[in-house]
């Protein structure tokens, strides 16, 4: 069970997803739309079942506004990108159509009733403790969507909650032994840290040019767009607090603070100014958009950008990606602004020259040998019985000391390897450090009642993970994943 911990955590698990409640708080975030691929208003298929467009903008955007409360409104395009927030909602989307397949197959579904009753009963949508249809349709409305795409994912996460609750399983006795006596175990180790310091990494011209022409195809430039920039600014708008609090009363619920609680007017204001100037500011631009096209009006400049520069949002780099030379794309809003633009030209990539591709080669080719020369670094101190500059006391997963130079995330992930391993003396592997160990005395504590509780929920939920791995494993090879559009 401990082992299972260490091996698989590229998985998800799968109940933190299909709990939509957890976005419901959550205000609109700039997000296009892909151009619809092979079917309408889908952009997958997972077995029987698509994915929605609809589906995956609502997942992206409340997805992305978690994660601007997590960066305290320090998250941008820039930051999802460098996260892959993309790829995250979609691998999200392909586990829960897995379940919606399984789920078909055993016939659960959500009567009208039950849907309602769910919707009823989330306190966003609540006044005074009673359901506000009122409030339900100015959720809508501000979110860009219709009632019967929203309530499909809501019918889509109860079905996948019956599902999960007909799957559940708790720990045997036997289970919650073999964890509780990983436990109960404390060892006495002796032990050196490697990690890049330890290690040459020092790379030649030639050892990166060498690298270079043979992995070519993997350097290559961005595809760039020129653009010509017509920009209306909003901030000259006159608008009267007794303005801002109409559309503040309207919209509340999307001004939440870090523990998801509604803000007030006062706390809310520059919030809501900004985007009650987006709302009122668009008939501008559409002006500026309408002077633009007939050549009233020229460009306030002229940008050439790689693809999905964080200069513009996504909303138009997806209108930019299927545009025409010579058309204008529509107005869009970015932060405090509209942005209006005509595609010039269209730069293609091209495989790097060595120089302009050298930074980049090396960062890549210096994380492999520095792996590599760790790895032999470490092998050549335990075959020459080295001597261990560290020792530790009695140490166990019940109680993870510090071991230093480790940090604590570290001493924990080395600990919990260290007890799924049976070797008196070896090697353990983080992420950019190696630690070479040799356990010299262990013991077993004594029976404790308040360890075996926890050990028996922990247990629980260990084996609750392991069975929706193993799960969705098993769904991946059943069920073959269709794209219908490109860059998810």
């Amino acid at each position: 069970m401990i082992a299972w911990m260490q091996k698989h955590n590229k998985y998800l698990v799968v109940t933190i997803w299909i709990a939509t409640i957890a976005f419901i708080g959550a205000g609109f975030v700039g997000w296009g739309s892909y151009k619809y691929g092979k079917k309408a208003e889908s952009i997958a298929q997972v077995g029987d079942v698509e994915i929605s467009q609809s589906k995956f903008d609502f997942t992206y955007r409340n997805l992305y506004r978690e994660y601007n409360d997590l960066f305290k409104g320090q998250f941008d395009e820039a930051k999802a990108k460098e996260i892959g927030l993309v790829k995250k909602v979609f691998d999200t989307l392909v586990m829960q159509a897995y379940l919606l397949n399984l789920a078909n197959e055993y016939g659960i579904v959500v009567s009208e009733r039950e849907l309602a009753d769910y919707i009823a009963s989330l306190p966003t949508f609540q006044n005074g403790g009673v359901f506000s249809r009122e409030i339900y349709d100015a959720y809508l409305q501000n979110n860009a969507m219709k009632a019967k795409n929203f309530e499909a994912i809501l019918r889509d996460d109860i079905r996948i909650s019956k599902l999960m609750k007909l799957l559940s399983a708790d720990a045997v006795k036997y289970e919650a032994k073999i964890l509780s006596m990983a436990l109960s175990v404390s060892d006495k180790l002796q032990y050196t840290v490697l990690d890049a310091s330890n290690i040459d990494g020092n790379l030649s011209d030639g050892e990166l040019e060498s690298y270079w022409k043979k992995h070519k195809s993997e350097y290559m430039s961005a595809k760039k767009y020129r653009l010509s920039l017509v920009e209306t600014h909003l901030d000259d708008m006159n608008v009267s607090v007794e303005e801002l609090k109409k559309f503040y009363d309207k919209n509340s619920y999307n001004y939440t603070d870090a523990d998801g609680k509604v803000m007030d007017f006062a706390s809310a204001k520059s919030l809501v100014e900004k985007d009650y100037r987006i709302k009122k500011g668009k008939k501008r631009a559409l002006l500026d958009y309408i002077a633009f096209k007939k050549g009233k009006r020229s460009a306030d400049r002229v940008v050439l950008l790689p693809e999905n520069d964080a200069t513009l949002s996504r909303a138009l780099w997806n209108e930019i990606r299927n545009a025409e030379i010579g058309s204008i794309v529509k107005p869009k809003a970015i932060d405090d602004r509209y942005v209006t633009l005509r595609l010039e030209e269209v730069v293609e990539p091209k495989i790097m020259d060595f120089n302009e591709a050298k930074e980049r080669v090396e960062k890549d080719l210096g994380e492999i040998v520095v792996r590599k020369r760790l790895d032999e670094k470490a092998r050549e101190y335990l075959e020459s019985d080295g001597r261990f500059d560290k020792e530790s006391d009695f140490v166990s997963l019940r109680n993870p000391q510090v071991l230093p130079p480790l940090s604590e995330k570290e001493t924990l992930q080395f600990l919990q390897k260290l007890f799924t391993s049976n070797k008196q003396k070896g090697m353990i592997t983080l992420s950019d450090k190696r630690i070479v160990y040799r356990i010299v005395d262990q013991k077993i504590g004594e029976r404790d009642e308040n360890l075996s509780m926890l050990v028996k929920k922990s247990a629980g939920r260990i084996k609750k993970g392991e069975f929706e791995e193993r799960l969705i494993e098993e769904l991946s090879s059943k069920y073959t994943v269709k794209k219908f559009v490109k860059g998810i």
